[in-house]
């Protein structure tokens, strides 16, 4: 019996047409603000890169860090839970959805589309502790001999 292959196309060139149309828009930023959660067009990507969904390619972002009026480092959100320390459980509006950490990225402010929420302050510390745990990197050992 063949084996059944769950193909999923990427609609690659619908994302670069939207793309381009953010890119040249000419409305002010959002006050945008850390804590946030905003739909942010964050677009099809590559490979297990975190997509958007529907014509405008959104997922609910979570503004880690505000950089400027601009740009800011973002968290996407999902409503999959899984066991997995990549996955941080946070509440929004009574639902418990993820944070996915491993997904952090710089945005452009252009992205951004309506707000969604504000995580609540302990959920947001939360995140962002896991977060410095994700990339703080542990002291090696000094290596001995030729390295």
């Amino acid at each position: 019996m063949p084996a059944i292959i769950n193909i999923h196309i990427k609609n690659f060139d619908g994302w670069i047409e939207k793309k381009k149309e953010y890119h040249f828009q000419e409305k002010p930023s959002p006050m945008f603000k850390e804590r946030d959660i905003w739909w942010v067009s964050i677009g099809i990507n590559i490979g297990y890169e975190e997509d958007g969904k529907h014509d405008k390619f959104l997922r609910p972002v979570l503004v880690l860090k505000k950089f400027n009026r601009d740009l800011f480092l973002g968290v996407p959100m999902s409503t999959k839970i899984k066991n997995n320390p990549y996955y941080i459980k946070v509440t929004i509006a009574d639902k418990t959805v993820s944070a996915l950490i491993s997904q952090i990225r710089v945005f452009s402010a252009k992205r951004i589309q309506d707000k969604l929420a504000e995580l609540d302050t302990n959920d947001f510390k939360n995140v962002k502790d896991e977060v410095i745990k994700m990339v703080s990197f542990s002291s090696l050992p000094k290596q001995r001999g030729r390295g």
